[in-house]
């Protein structure tokens, strides 16, 4: 599903029914009706922050039977999601419940597919906009827990086929969840680490968005507003400012909500290859690569780059010095933050680099993403983009 711009399309934006936020929104499972539900969650901190608990006692508290999978991987693989359709189909839930990160909401969603089409494969989900119609068994959840990937109200979800080593961002409308609950206290409890890849991610997001080719007057607005806020609070809630981790909260869902109708572009391509192979984190990734694509993009947005520049008030005086501030700007707050700015200084050598350079570039020009850059990429000009993302050189191509 790759669009042009330039001329009038007809579009579609789609969101959760209902978003529940603010203080003690979790408790809004209290009002679920159904029969059972599965739970699907990561590696812990849930359980550990007594968060897990509640979302056990509020589903009983509707009279709802509930099953756990737990102990999801950060970037979950196949085998995972497998393994998990297959709990779901034995206990046979009307509705999926993911709490935490991106990893095990990505995974449930995943697995929400195996469980209503078994025969289903995994090489035919990963077409674009190719899933069966979703809600025949369950329906869908999502609590994030971090102010960053925006999955709780998206239609994407990202697993790694670790045989092959490509992450496959799984891309449809079926996938938007039913209901997305954004509680200011799960976010809380992140690390500085955490909140720093993560609010990266979600600048990427809405920065992203905002030029991505499919882009409307729909999203614009919830791009730019994520992006104004992200800039005002991201290194505030690095810093554990709780009021400030309360923003940050909405901005990654405003940027989710952008996204997941604009769609993304070549920060998140070369992201989710370079992720599977280096093992980079994901918002890690791309926080180095994000301004190194907007100056290879500039020579075909540069307007709505500038735009962005202007609107958070950084210096220039003709759209290139905009451009300028912009890419500076997010230098530094990756300084502060502690990213680094290069693949290289991330510690990956060169001779490694070098090895794996023609299958990134490769499977990053066939990623989901690549469709929707603003400006037509070659495989050739991956493998440039990426030298210039090792060595910190700037890009003039």
């Amino acid at each position: 599903m790759q669009f042009n711009n330039k001329e009038e399309k007809m579009g579609r934006f789609t969101l959760p029914r209902d978003i529940y936020f603010g203080e003690n929104a979790l408790e809004n499972l209290k009002s679920l009706e159904g029969n059972r539900a599965v739970v699907v969650v990561g590696g812990g901190s849930m359980k550990r922050f007594g968060f897990l608990a509640k979302v056990e006692e509020y589903l009983k508290e509707a009279g709802i039977e509930v099953k756990l999978i737990e102990g999801v991987e950060s970037d979950p693989s196949v085998d995972t999601v497998m393994n998990g359709a297959e709990i779901m189909r034995d206990f046979k839930p009307d509705w999926i419940v993911s709490i935490g990160g991106g990893s095990p909401i990505d995974a449930a969603k995943a697995m929400w597919i195996f469980y209503e089409y078994p025969d289903f494969t995994f090489e035919k989900a990963v077409v674009p906009f190719g899933i069966p119609k979703l809600r025949q068994k369950a329906r869908f959840v999502a609590i994030s827990s971090t102010s960053g990937t925006g999955t709780e109200v998206t239609s994407f979800s990202v697993i790694t086929d670790y045989k092959s080593k490509i992450k496959y961002p799984l891309a449809d409308f079926n996938l938007t969840p039913d209901v997305a609950i954004i509680d200011p206290a799960l976010a809380e409890t992140m690390p500085k680490k955490l909140t720093a890849h993560t609010g990266m991610d979600a600048l990427t997001h809405a920065i992203e968005a905002y030029v991505a080719n499919s882009h409307s007057d729909f999203s614009d607005p919830l791009a730019m507003h994520a992006i104004i806020m992200i800039h005002k609070y991201l290194l505030k809630s690095y810093e554990e400012d709780k009021e400030a981790r309360g923003h940050m909260h909405i901005a990654q869902c405003l940027a989710g909500m952008a996204f997941s109708n604009a769609l993304l572009g070549i920060t998140h391509s070369i992201a989710h290859k370079t992720g599977a192979v280096f093992h980079i984190p994901h918002g890690c990734a791309n926080a180095i690569y994000l301004p190194y694509v907007i100056d290879f993009n500039k020579k075909v947005c540069s307007e709505k780059y500038a735009e962005i520049a202007k609107r958070l008030k950084l210096p220039g005086n003709n759209e290139d010095e905009l451009i300028d501030s912009l890419t500076e700007m997010i230098r530094d707050m990756n300084k502060k933050m502690d990213i680094p700015l290069t693949i290289k200084d991330y510690g990956i050598s060169e001779s490694d680099f070098n090895e794996n350079l023609d299958f990134i570039a490769h499977n990053a020009i066939i990623d989901a993403c690549t469709g929707s850059n603003p400006r037509e990429i070659t495989e050739e000009e991956i493998k440039k983009l990426l030298q210039c993302m090792y060595s910190g050189q700037k890009v003039n191509f």
